[in-house]
């Protein structure tokens, strides 16, 4: 049936139109306009604003499960069901350092699961597990580990149309293994690595866009070594995502990286879990405790992070000094892309999703909206 939403104020992603109309079928966005269609069913926002969903790329678990503990449809499904709630339509499960045998399992369940069930599950993130041990933050130390081609070529050949970005320590490849990655149509993104400023610019050169986490786990940003945060900040063409809860990183910090990098500046979750129901967390080498509102292992360094899209949305508008409509774009449409997605999800625009967020003038009230 198609239906009309009018009288809203329509957050694009290209641009803002006030008291616009947004025509939908099927699940889909047919046109957005400025006129009424005769003889059709409106649903009245009465001035209230509208975004396509958000999009998060790295979530590890939703309310009750954690992906790589339990690499499961179910697994997948709760972190679907609870992004929902935080506006979040779109989501890349997140699969950290494991064994061969889990990582294989990861990708069935994501392909099984989008064989089932046409929704916002549009891939999958495989966070390591070839990491520089150095850097590897929570993930397990004897999960981390340097690919070997044989590795690799599986997790390529059976990671097709599955994965959508894997996170690397690109020091721990050889040439040749680079250049499989280059190849397989993964998008690469760097993190959890040593590399220095000027060991980064051959890896950017080579086409590699996207740096995960920014400030995390990686070499910092410093006066005499700019590190591969400086590196990714002079690079024009480097997506970079911050995890922006105020305690990854300085919102400070951050302000400066919205400042040098404008639309390459994106958000992320990276979500333990949603919702803050689990308090305390052990699986194989990792743990996690919810500890005044943070996610911390048993040495007290974060374990992940807490907060949905949602909130990072809200973080921006409020600490980043920016307008609604850049923190909205932060959580969607440079979300897409960033992982090459930017034609297909993230905006409101003919033949995109029927997947909304409703808001009101200063993001304290959001509800989802969603014609899928």
């Amino acid at each position: 049936m198609k239906q009309a939403i009018i009288n809203a104020v329509v957050h694009t992603g290209e641009e803002i139109i006030n008291n616009g109309v947004v025509v939908v079928e099927n699940g889909k966005i047919l046109s957005v306009q400025n006129e009424i269609p005769d003889a059709i069913e409106t649903i009245d926002l009465q001035g209230k604003h509208i975004v396509a969903g958000f999009i998060d790329i790295q979530i590890n678990g939703g309310e009750k499960l954690y992906f790589s503990q339990t690499p499961t449809e179910e697994a997948i499904q709760d972190i679907y069901d609870a992004s929902r709630k935080y506006g979040t339509m779109q989501v890349l499960p997140c699969l950290i350092s494991s064994s061969n045998e889990t990582i294989m399992k990861g990708i069935e369940a994501v392909r099984n699961y989008r064989a089932k069930y046409d929704n916002g599950v549009i891939g999958m993130h495989l966070e390591g597990p070839f990491l520089n041990p150095l850097r590897r933050g929570a993930h397990s130390i004897d999960q981390v580990r340097k690919p070997t081609n044989k590795e690799l070529e599986e997790i390529i050949k059976y990671g097709k149309d599955v994965i959508k970005v894997i996170t690397i320590a690109p020091e721990c490849f050889t040439e040749e293994q680079l250049d499989m990655l280059l190849e397989s149509g993964f998008v690469i993104s760097i993190g959890h690595s040593t590399i220095s400023y000027k060991e980064a610019q051959p890896y950017f050169a080579k086409g590699i866009k996207l740096v995960t986490h920014l400030f995390n786990a990686m070499t910092q940003f410093g006066h005499r070594e700019p590190g591969l945060v400086g590196a990714s900040f002079e690079n024009e063409n480097v997506f970079t995502p911050a995890i922006l809860d105020g305690s990854h990183c300085d919102y400070a910090m951050t302000r400066l990286a919205y400042k040098l990098k404008q639309e390459k500046f994106f958000l992320i979750s990276d979500a333990t879990f949603l919702g803050r129901k689990v308090t305390n967390f052990n699986w194989d080498n990792f743990d996690a405790h919810l500890d005044n509102g943070f996610y911390r292992n048993k040495d007290g360094n974060l374990a992940g992070a807490s907060i949905s899209m949602l909130e990072a949305v809200q973080n921006a508008y409020n600490h980043l000094n920016v307008s609604v409509d850049e923190a909205l774009k932060m959580g969607s449409s440079r979300v897409a892309n960033a992982i090459g997605l930017g034609d297909k999800y993230g905006k409101i625009k003919a033949g995109f999703p029927a997947t909304f967020v409703k808001f009101n003038d200063d993001l304290s009230e959001i509800k989802t909206f969603d014609f899928s």
